[in-house]
C-alpha cells in the first residue's frame, strides 16, 4: 500500500465516512425505508399488494429519471453542491411521507424520492470511489457502499423501538417517517461537513461517449435483470413476515438481519473476489440472492424470512457495487456515464419488478408466485453474464 500523508489519510477518513453515510441516508433511509413501514401503511390506509406496488414502482421512476440525467454533461464541476443538495432532499420527502395520504399523493412524492436517491448515488459515488481509487485504498469503497446496509439495520431498530412507544394520536407509521426524516437529516449534517471537495480542473471536463462493447452490453442487461429479480424480496419482505407472524419484533429482526448482513457483505466477499476477480464474485452473488428469493417463499416460517433476508442482504450490495465497478472498467474513459447508465438500465428493471409483483400478490393472494419469477429472472441475469463475455473482464 503507497506511502500517505497525513492530509491524504484525512482525505480518505472523511471521504470513507461522507459516503458511508451519505449511501445510509439516500439509500438505507430514502430507498429502503418504504419496507419496514409499508406492513403499517398497508393497516392504516387500506392498500393492497397492488397499490403498494404502484407506489414502490413509482419511486423506481423517479430513480431511473435521475440515473437518465445524470448521465449528461451538465452536472460536471457541480457533483458535490448535487449530492449534498440530493441528501437534503431525501430528508424532506422522508418528511412528506409522514403528512400524505392517498396512493397518487404518496406516489408523486416516492417519484421524488427516486430522483433524489439516484442523484445522491450517483453524485456521492463519483466524489468518493474517485478519492479511493486515487489513493488505491478498497476500504473507502467499503464503507462507501456499507451505509446502505447501516441505514437498513439503523431503520429496522427505529421502527421497532417505535412500536413500543405509547400510543398516540399519530398514527404509527406516520410517526416512523416522520422519525426517519429526523434521523436523516442528522446524516445531513455529518455529509454536509465532511465530504470532500473534487480538486482539478480534470472534473469540469466533459466526459467521452460509451464505446459499447459486447460485454459492456451483457453487463448492462443482466444489471437490469438483477434489479427486477432483487426488488420484489427488498419491497415485500416485511410484508411477507407480518403475514407469517404479525411480530414487529419477528419484523424488525427480518430486516435488521438484511442490513447487518448487507453492511459486512463486501467485507466477506473480498477474499474470494480477490482469489477469483471481481466479475466471478459478481456472478457467483447473483446466484446466490436467486437461492435467498426462493428461500423466503419455499423454507417454513420464520427461517424462510429470515434466511431470505440475510441471502438478501449478503448480495444486493455486492452485486450493485461489483456491477458498477465493472462498468467503470468497460467504459473507462466514460466513468460517469457508466454509472448513470448502469443506474438506469437497474432503474428500469426496479420498476418492472415492484409492478408485476404487486399485481401478482394481489391476484393470487400471495408472494410465492413473484418471488419465484424474480428468482427466474436472476437466473437469466446470471446465465447472460456468463455467455455474454463479463467474466473475461480482469478488475481486482
Amino acid at each position: 500500500m503507497m506511502h500517505r500523508t497525513a492530509a491524504s489519510s484525512r482525505e480518505i477518513l472523511r471521504a470513507a465516512i461522507a459516503g458511508a453515510l451519505a449511501m445510509a441516508v439516500a439509500m438505507g433511509l430514502g430507498r429502503f425505508f418504504y419496507t419496514p413501514v409499508l406492513p403499517g401503511m398497508m393497516a392504516g390506509l387500506g392498500l393492497n399488494a397492488a397499490d403498494a406496488g404502484i407506489i414502490a414502482a413509482a419511486n423506481f421512476a423517479g430513480y431511473l429519471l435521475g440515473a437518465v440525467l445524470a448521465a449528461y454533461g451538465w452536472a460536471a464541476g457541480h457533483e458535490r453542491r448535487l449530492a449534498v443538495g440530493a441528501i437534503a432532499a431525501t430528508v424532506l420527502l422522508l418528511l412528506a411521507m409522514g403528512l400524505l395520504s392517498g396512493v397518487g399523493a404518496l406516489s408523486l412524492v416516492r417519484f421524488a424520492a427516486g430522483l433524489a436517491s439516484a442523484f445522491g448515488l450517483i453524485f456521492t459515488s463519483g466524489i468518493v470511489l474517485s478519492i479511493g481509487l486515487a489513493h488505491r485504498d478498497p476500504r473507502v469503497q467499503m464503507a462507501h457502499f456499507s451505509g446502505v446496509g447501516g441505514g437498513i439495520a439503523v431503520s429496522a431498530v427505529l421502527v421497532y423501538l417505535l412500536s413500543l412507544a405509547p400510543v398516540c394520536a399519530i398514527p404509527a407509521w406516520r410517526v416512523d417517517w416522520i422519525a426517519g426524516a429526523l434521523l436523516g437529516a442528522g446524516g445531513l449534517a455529518a455529509v454536509a461537513w465532511l465530504l470532500p471537495r473534487p480538486t482539478g480542473s480534470a472534473r469540469a471536463v466533459r466526459e467521452r461517449p460509451i464505446a459499447w462493447t459486447r460485454p459492456l452490453v451483457a453487463l448492462m442487461l443482466s444489471y437490469g435483470l438483477f434489479g427486477i429479480g432483487y426488488v420484489v424480496t427488498a419491497t415485500f419482505l416485511v410484508a411477507i413476515a407480518r403475514e407469517g407472524a404479525g411480530s414487529p419484533l419477528l419484523e424488525c429482526l427480518t430486516w435488521f438481519v438484511t442490513g447487518v448482513a448487507a453492511a459486512v457483505s463486501l467485507l466477506l466477499w473480498k477474499p474470494l473476489e480477490r482469489r477469483h476477480g471481481v466479475a466471478a464474485a459478481y456472478l457467483l452473488a447473483i446466484l446466490v440472492e436467486m437461492a435467498g428469493v426462493v428461500a423466503t417463499v419455499t423454507l417454513p416460517f420464520p427461517s424462510s424470512a429470515l434466511i431470505g433476508g440475510a441471502l438478501l442482504g449478503l448480495t444486493f450490495v455486492v452485486i450493485t457495487a461489483y456491477g458498477l465497478q465493472l462498468g467503470r472498467v468497460l467504459a473507462s474513459e466514460s466513468p460517469r456515464r457508466a454509472l448513470a447508465l448502469m443506474t438506469a438500465a437497474f432503474g428500469i428493471g426496479q420498476i418492472l419488478g415492484p409492478l408485476g409483483a404487486g399485481f401478482l400478490a394481489a391476484h393470487t393472494g400471495s408472494y410465492v408466485l413473484p418471488s419465484l419469477a424474480a428468482a427466474g429472472i436472476l437466473l437469466l441475469a446470471a446465465a447472460i453474464t456468463a455467455l455474454g463475455g463479463v467474466l473475461s473482464i480482469k478488475s481486482r
